[in-house]
């Protein structure tokens, strides 16, 4: 069962350490190349959490002795015990999506059929570009797990971009 203290963000950044050792800055720029794609949130957190999760017993945390001197984190048996907890719970969250286009488009009643092809436009097109960029490394990924999280963002894009290039051809 999970804790009651530790929200997705904290089991986010447990599964981030469970890697290895890492800083707030180094998590950061691997949730920009990885699980940004998909989860957002803000980065900040990745600064606040880990001191917390240091509280818990969940992480190590030593600070560097030369250089920048930044906090160094790693998982605590504790910790990996949370992670994996946390990981073989039924998931019955269902998927959120906060998609500016798709709130314009629900409320655009007062929108001409030109400014509604306009704003599909712009939206396929931005889904297009995210589609190249999950396309270009879908086959570079050994992990399988990893692999089957970028073919759902191929797919997702791909379906948005077609569903948006539906609305701008009604709409002319």
């Amino acid at each position: 069962m999970s804790n009651p203290q530790l929200t997705t963000v904290s089991y986010l950044v447990l599964g981030l350490v469970r890697d290895g050792a890492t800083t707030s800055y180094d998590m950061k720029q691997r949730v920009a190349k990885s699980v940004g794609y998909f989860w957002n949130f803000p980065h900040s957190q990745l600064y606040a959490e880990p001191p917390q999760l240091v509280q818990l017993g969940l992480l190590d945390e030593r600070q560097e002795q030369s250089g920048r001197r930044r906090r160094v984190y790693t998982l605590t048996p504790a910790g990996r015990a949370a992670l994996d907890g946390w990981l073989r719970e039924p998931t019955t969250d269902q998927t959120q999506i906060r998609d500016t286009g798709l709130l314009k488009l629900f409320f655009g009643e007062g929108m001409s059929g030109d400014e509604i092809a306009a704003l599909a436009r712009e939206q396929e097109q931005a889904h297009r570009e995210l589609l190249a960029v999950y396309e270009a490394i879908e086959g570079t990924i050994a992990n399988p797990n990893y692999a089957a999280v970028v073919r759902s963002g191929v797919l997702h894009e791909r379906m948005f971009a077609e569903f948006w290039r539906e609305v701008a051809a009604t709409r002319r």
